[in-house]
């Protein structure tokens, strides 16, 4: 029996040397010489980019969507009246096909150097050449959603709208465009998660985001678990986050149906 309880005593105690060796490691790998401020400062300047290209690409979403689908709703009428106003819509339309073609045809990574060593090539700070190429990238999904969400709209939405005295723009903006972000939200929410973790490849062009501070922080320690293992779970903190507060709107927005 004593040997039994030896037995369990030293499993015990076996347990909390690896606690204690463990809690040492990380304290080492993360907080020794400030080495966490290298992951506080990529933690920053990944909310930075995600945030600057989330205003971007909500931005041109909203444009290319409006100019695409005024122009499968009108281009019937438009060809028939003729004149400059067809001429430019459908110029316009060409230019928002080969834009969506363009950027969601190539790698989001390719984009960004092409950005920064081709045509910002004079750039001293990455960050903000990164918030426009993720920014550019995410504008083309976040237009396709913006469609397919005005799209299905009732066309008797619109008539609605004309019959209040509103004009085409007027009616966009004040009818379709709020029961479109409502109809679009949950899908926009997994557009800005996965917004969020495209950031990480920012490191290929010199930021120090989130991911490359980890990876800083492994090859000063020769120690790839912690560091690797503190970035996973910020970023997973952080899409709870974002989807928790999707859901509350999404709540909010419902009982505001009512």
């Amino acid at each position: 029996m004593s040997d039994f309880f030896s037995m369990i005593a030293g499993w015990f105690e076996g347990v909390g040397n690896w606690f204690v060796d463990l809690f040492e490691k990380i304290r080492f790998i993360l907080f020794e010489g400030d080495r966490f401020n290298h992951i506080l400062n990529g933690l920053g300047n990944t909310l930075l980019i995600t945030a600057g290209a989330l205003l971007i690409g909500i931005v041109i979403g909203i444009v290319v969507a409006a100019i695409r689908t005024s122009y499968d709703k009108n281009s019937e009428a438009l060809k028939v009246r003729g004149g400059f106003g067809y001429f430019i819509m459908r110029l316009l339309n060409g230019i928002c096909k080969i834009y969506l073609t363009v950027i969601r045809g190539t790698p989001v990574v390719v984009q960004l150097m092409i950005f920064y060593f081709v045509i910002f090539v004079s750039a001293k700070d990455g960050v903000p050449v990164a918030i426009f190429a993720f920014g550019l990238n995410s504008g083309a999904y976040v237009a396709e959603i913006f469609r397919a969400g005005i799209m299905s709209i009732d066309n008797g939405q619109f008539e609605a709208g004309r019959s209040l005295g509103f004009n085409y723009i007027q009616t966009m903006w004040y009818i379709v465009i709020p029961q479109m972000f409502k109809a679009t939200l949950p899908t926009l929410c997994n557009e800005f998660i996965v917004l969020l973790k495209e950031t990480s490849v920012a490191g290929y062009v010199g930021v120090i985001d989130l991911t490359k501070a980890g990876n800083i922080i492994a090859g000063r320690t020769f120690e790839y678990f912690i560091p690797l293992i503190t970035v996973a779970l910020i970023y997973l903190v952080m899409v709870m986050i974002l989807t928790w507060l999707v859901g509350k709107l999404e709540r909010r927005l419902r009982k505001s149906e009512r």
